[in-house]
């Protein structure tokens, strides 16, 4: 195929689904990622496309969201490999909050196979996935319902969170970076997504490789308020993703990679499916310093042979008496 043939159907693609990504681009028009890199990079001097990491989508894309049947394709593999790893993360019994989005709705399938949780969601793909989920109780939010992400937003959904406390949230977004943590293009959903993270004492952002480094307009969580980062491994000529991962890494944010195979752990003890050796940690551990050998406290010893002196001399006293008694 020429170049000329090739750039006009990554062109027809991106149009027809709004986002798509470098992998999905190559296998269509049978290329390389490389060469598909190079035509996007192409088409976006044209002014036709904009590019974003790990794929393409249509000019204004900052400020612009992906319906739901456009997002649905995009990183599909990575989606699943994610969400095998973060179900791991949920405890029987826990009760959690779950966002809106593609990523989440494939944690919320596998979710349906733990007893006894407790899920709070405000997305209707997530309920509908746990619907017929024995011993899985499903909470829905209120408020009005997005139909491009079937998601309930506004303040109803918020005001149904007021007093809510679980053990984790788990969240997706548009964009995932270090400097301001996630985010997303539409400011209902960033609100709702706020209001999640006030209900939890943990929060997990689910994200593929293809988010990070990339910023959108509304910041839904920063940084430092992110416990763990459950993401895919990246491509090995994507330094952006790793210097972002490390980056993520060194404010404290635990890293957990899922393995091409849909593996990897989320303790960083390089299990099989996850690569280690990386200049990122699996997970940034945090030591905790080991009580140390216990301070003597100044007089402390004077004083309590004091009062062993004391004792005995006490004891000697009454003994000498008992013995005048009987002498008598």
């Amino acid at each position: 195929m020429f170049a000329a043939e090739r750039r006009q159907l990554i062109l027809e693609m991106v149009r027809a689904n709004g986002a798509v990504s470098l992998r999905e681009l190559a296998r269509v028009v049978q290329t390389s990622e490389v060469t598909v890199r190079r035509d996007v990079r192409a088409l976006e001097a044209e002014g036709l496309l904009d590019r974003r990491h790990g794929g393409a989508v249509l000019p204004g894309g900052f400020t612009r969201e992906s319906g739901f049947p456009q997002k649905s394709h995009l990183a599909t593999a990575e989606k699943t490999a994610i969400a095998d790893l973060a179900a791991g993360l949920v405890d029987e019994g826990e009760a959690i909050v779950v966002g809106a989005g593609t990523t989440t709705q494939e944690l919320a399938r596998r979710l349906a196979r733990v007893p006894g949780l407790t899920v709070v969601t405000n997305s209707l793909l997530v309920a509908q996935a746990l619907a017929h989920a024995n011993r899985v109780e499903v909470v829905m939010t209120g408020g009005t319902l997005r139909g491009s992400n079937y998601a309930l937003v506004g303040s109803g959904a918020e005001q149904s969170l007021q007093g809510l406390r679980v053990s984790k949230a788990f969240l997706s977004g548009s964009g995932l970076t270090a400097e301001r943590g996630l985010s997303t293009s539409n400011m209902l959903s960033a609100s709702v997504d706020r209001a999640l993270v006030q209900a939890a004492a943990e929060v997990v952002v689910l994200a593929d490789h293809s988010k990070l480094g990339t910023d959108t307009m509304f910041q839904t969580v920063p940084t430092d308020v992110i416990t763990r980062l459950v993401t895919d491994e990246s491509p090995a000529h994507d330094e952006r993703a790793a210097t972002e991962l490390q980056a993520l890494a060194d404010q404290g944010v635990q890293i957990a990679v899922a393995g091409a195979s849909g593996g990897g752990t989320a303790d960083g003890t390089g299990a099989p499916g996850a690569s280690g050796g990386d200049s990122v940690a699996r997970q940034q551990r945090r030591d905790v310093p080991l009580p140390g050998p216990r301070r003597q406290v100044p007089g402390a010893a004077a004083g309590l042979r004091s009062a062993t002196a004391l004792s005995e001399q006490n004891g000697g006293t009454e003994r000498a008496r008992v013995a005048d008694l009987r002498r008598r």
